[in-house]
């Protein structure tokens, strides 16, 4: 673990003293936020004032999950500390929240009526990441988006007050795009943490031997292999973007700016002609900030002309 998350957990991990002081909980999650995630700044900025606290909790109580899953390096301490996380959040909608991180969530659990199920998922997604490193069929690998991402995009629609299943549907396929787009951004990564995302099944179509995944290899098949899954990652973003003009108000730049995020990584793979061994494509800050303007454009737009729904 870095140093900032070990002296975290000592001071509020298992068996320490609970923390009643929403003013200081809330605090917390914002310095949080402000310190994992370089552009949550920016992020708060485009959102709406009453939801820049509760997506700080959302995020804090996330990011815990996160590093309490990867951290460790063992995954037996890593279950034994989700198991405690579990317990945690059972708190935090039971109303008897002593972590800092679910008291603030608690609070906006209690205002925005948000549900517990797509929390207790993605504790589900982190747990199965201790048990399995890699996935036979693209339907598995689905299968673990719906717990690893989708939740994510449910807890949006619950602060932004958009419920249904219109609505889910779309969140769904938007959220399996950004998760796949971050698989194939990263398979360098995951494979040297001993993960493998890109699913046997596809490997074998494309004729691209486990001996050459595990010697990182980079030729035809594998170009040929990235880019299917890159293109069928892209369908999965442009069918959720309906999603973009129904939300409400500012929600729709924040949303529009994550599409565009996810397609803006696409489009980067495409660009190192799928070498991701190689090199890692990013979207860097000045990405971002374009991409910002290019999602207040488009809310402008869809004011002026109703009815225009695809960034």
């Amino acid at each position: 673990m870095s140093p900032g998350v070990l002296e975290d957990l000592a001071r509020w991990g298992p068996a320490t003293a609970p923390c009643d002081d929403l003013v200081e909980a809330e605090a917390y999650c914002r310095g949080l936020a402000r310190s994992h995630y370089e552009n949550f700044p920016l992020l708060a900025w485009t959102l709406p004032r009453r939801l820049r606290q509760p997506f700080a909790n959302v995020y804090a109580w996330c990011r815990w999950a996160d590093d309490l899953a990867d951290e460790p390096g063992d995954p037996a301490r890593s279950l034994e500390l989700l198991g405690w996380w579990r317990e945690e959040l059972r708190a935090c909608f039971a109303g008897t929240a002593g972590h800092p991180v679910t008291l603030a969530l608690q609070a906006s659990v209690e205002t925005f009526d948000l549900p517990c199920e797509p929390f207790s998922d993605l504790l589900t997604a982190f747990e199965t990441d201790q048990r399995v490193v890699e996935y036979e069929t693209f339907v598995e690998l689905l299968g673990y988006c719906r717990y690893s991402a989708n939740p994510v995009g449910r807890i949006v629609l619950a602060l932004s007050g958009c419920r249904g299943p219109r609505y889910e549907a779309w969140s769904d396929s938007i959220c399996t795009g950004l998760q796949l787009a971050n698989f194939w951004q990263d398979v360098r990564r995951d494979h040297e943490a001993g993960r493998i995302y890109l699913p046997r099944e596809d490997r074998q179509r494309f004729g691209f031997a486990d001996s050459q995944l595990a010697a990182r290899v980079s030729d035809r098949a594998f170009e040929d292999l990235l880019r299917f899954q890159v293109e069928r990652t892209r369908e999965y973003l442009q069918d959720g973007l309906p999603l973009v003009a129904v939300m409400p108000g500012r929600m729709q730049v924040v949303l529009e700016l994550f599409v565009r995020g996810g397609l803006k990584i696409l489009k980067r793979i495409e660009r190192v002609n799928y070498r991701v061994w190689e090199t890692r494509p990013v979207v860097g800050r000045l990405d971002v900030i374009g991409l910002v303007a290019m999602s207040l454009a488009g809310a402008l737009g869809r004011s002026c002309w109703p009815g225009r729904s695809r960034p």
